[in-house]
């Protein structure tokens, strides 16, 4: 996804160090009341999470806890491609007022999440918001959208809507204009709108993502995001669909019987769900809340009570820094330890692979490993369960990877554990092939385990970056040649779940599906940006293109509920693509709301197999739709 072309739809596209002293240091600035004969003990310290890693105390004034947030916005505000890695974290406490109300910024590779055990312990009077990012480089100035907010998250705190001193337009709603990868988990919006656009910064514009989690809002402004997956939550109302709008486990979320006027799509509880680990201070412990799965679920898993599950204490991991090399970071899971990734990038020479049942591996600040040498960054061995990976990226390198992530299974594919507590769950796990420089790899993420959960990822195939192409159009017609990768998703398990699968711009199949009994809630999907020509977008044996999504001949049983593949043939816009998806045509595999759209070049001749009406470049924006496959 990159933002070179407007149009009405989807563009394709440390001074404040003393005052912060303790915070950037990591001490807890907490204290035990003392008894009548006891002298006060010190609080405990926190572990040493690096110089990346803030946080903030509520005893500090408002003013400085903005002027170093402000400093970090300016660092990252356009640093779609930098190395720079951050992590805002609150400790539990109430931060502004409502005369001096907390108001803070997001950029990229910055995570602002609270450290209570609930979202209520973590309470900011005032706003934490992303507005459309304002380009130099569009075809007109200014040029200011959300296509590529990327790469940022909010999580566990409560916010009170508090626009003072913000202009009329700004003080409307708390606004988080972002898409891909920019999760909101554990959020609980009051007194105000929540807005999923910026309509202040040079109008609506547009944005294309999106996820929110066991959270609670009031109004939720949707305004221009494309497709946008609520799972576990609880919203009051919800304002506009445009394309993909889907709805899982969500209470007040609306109705699906208008579709696809209303093009919403609604379950009204999830089959299989599981929340991301978070950090939690409790009592001056920093411990990480590994939350319980639940099943047949609906809203948010904190409104009644605590959030089920288990503590970690911290002395358990592995808490890791960029400078590591992967060797360590092996080592300490061959000793048992779970591991905390420090906000960084990691250069991972070897696999870090996870072969002890339990395993957390967590990262802060949108944490990056970064293939080298080819190597597949992390591997889950077949023998492990209960595995949970969050909260971190992985990237190609320049010499090709088989996989960026493994999830091995078993012989014996289908006989799996059958346990509702999934064999690996990934919550907030992303990938990505190019953008920052030059990437390969044959296939992004292998699941050969059954029981798999993958809830929330962004699997990216870069059609934008600096890796210093100089040819095409965005040097399309180098990308296509050294930027590569085969396949996005490739999924063999059995009874593999996915809530929120977003995969994009893969050279052959962006996802391919051959596991029985999958299960997935909300798929989207781009066809590649930079086919050279149709020659090259054909498969061997003459079929135009490569479907976006595609269930095995094989498959019995499969379900898909909200999916949408986009087309933007750019580098050539005679090309066409047969079909955006390709299943068996049995009555056990089925899917739910599934579109097609033309982004302004190119065509699809069909929505599923040969059902649904061709899009192309004559209407642009406006999606062809199957509700279901097979009619009933």
């Amino acid at each position: 996804m990159s933002a070179p072309h407007p149009r009405p739809r989807r563009t394709p596209l440390r001074a404040v160090v003393a005052a912060l002293a303790l915070a950037v240091a990591g001490v807890v600035p907490t204290t035990v009341a003392p008894t009548a004969d006891a002298a006060p003990r010190p609080a405990p310290a926190a572990p040493d999470l690096g110089s990346r890693v803030v946080v903030f105390d509520p005893s500090m004034p408002t003013a400085e806890i903005e002027q170093r947030a402000e400093e970090i916005w300016q660092q990252q505000v356009d640093a779609e491609m930098s190395e720079g890695r951050w992590s805002l974290l609150f400790l539990p406490g109430t931060y502004g007022t409502a005369d001096d109300p907390l108001q803070i910024k997001v950029g990229y590779y910055t995570e602002v999440a609270g450290l209570g055990a609930s979202p209520s312990d973590v309470v900011i009077d005032g706003k934490v918001e992303v507005y459309n990012r304002c380009l130099t480089d569009g075809p007109t100035q200014p040029y200011c959208v959300a296509l590529n907010n990327f790469w940022r998250s909010m999580s566990n705190l409560t916010i009170n809507v508090n626009g003072t001193g913000q202009d009329g337009c700004r003080a409307s709603a708390n606004f988080w204009a972002a898409s891909q990868a920019s999760a909101l988990r554990r959020v609980d919006v009051r007194g105000g709108n929540l807005s999923l656009m910026d309509y202040c910064t040079e109008g609506p514009q547009f944005a294309s993502g999106g996820y929110l989690a066991d959270s609670r809002a009031g109004t939720v402004i949707n305004g221009s995001q494309q497709q946008w997956l609520t799972r576990n939550s609880e919203v009051a109302s919800w304002s506009n669909g445009v394309w993909n709008q889907v709805f899982s486990g969500t209470i007040g979320a609306p109705s699906e019987a208008n579709f696809p006027t209303e093009p919403y799509t609604t379950l009204d509880r999830t089959p299989l769900s599981r929340e991301k680990p978070y950090l939690h201070v409790t009592d001056g412990a920093w411990q990480v809340r590994v939350p319980a799965p639940r099943t047949d679920s609906q809203g948010p898993d904190w409104t009644t009570g605590d959030t089920a599950g288990r503590d970690l204490p911290l002395s358990s991991f592995h808490v890791a820094s960029p400078d590591q090399p992967a060797r360590v970071l092996a080592a300490a899971l061959a000793r048992g330890k779970h591991l905390l990734l420090t906000p960084g990038v990691y250069d991972v020479d070897r696999s870090l692979v996870i072969r002890r049942s339990g395993t957390v591996v967590l990262g802060l600040g949108q944490a990056t490993l970064t293939a080298v040498r080819g190597a597949t960054p992390v591997v889950v061995d077949d023998k492990a369960t209960d595995v949970v990976v969050a909260g971190v990226t992985i990237d190609a390198g320049l010499r090709e990877s088989k996989a960026l992530m493994h999830i091995e299974g078993r012989h014996g594919h289908g006989r799996g554990h059958r346990s509702s507590v999934p064999t690996t769950t990934l919550n907030d796990v992303y990938f990505r092939v190019g953008g920052p420089h030059v990437g390969r790899t044959d296939k992004a993420l292998v699941v050969d385990a059954d029981d798999v959960l993958i809830d929330h990822t962004w699997v990216w195939r870069a059609d934008h970056g600096i890796e210093g192409f100089t040819a095409g159009v965005s040097g399309d017609t180098d990308r296509w040649n050294t930027n590569t990768g085969r396949v996005g998703v490739v999924v063999n398990g059995d009874r593999v779940k996915a809530t929120g699968l977003f995969v994009e711009h893969f050279q052959e199949l962006n996802t391919i599906w051959n596991g029985e009994d999958g299960q997935v809630v909300l798929y989207q999907n781009e066809l590649p940006y930079d086919p050279p020509s149709q020659a090259e977008w054909t498969q061997p044996d003459g079929t135009l293109g490569w479907p976006g999504y595609l269930v095995s001949d094989r498959v019995r049983r499969h379900e898909l509920y909200g999916g949408g593949v986009y087309v933007f043939n750019r580098n050539d816009p005679t090309i066409t693509t047969e079909s955006g998806f390709d299943v068996p045509d049995r009555a056990g595999v089925r899917l739910h709301h599934v579109m097609t759209v033309n982004l302004e070049a190119g065509s699809i001749e069909h929505v599923v197999n040969d059902t649904g009406a061709r899009v192309d470049s004559t209407a642009p924006g406006i999606p062809s739709y199957v509700v279901d496959y097979p009619t009933p």
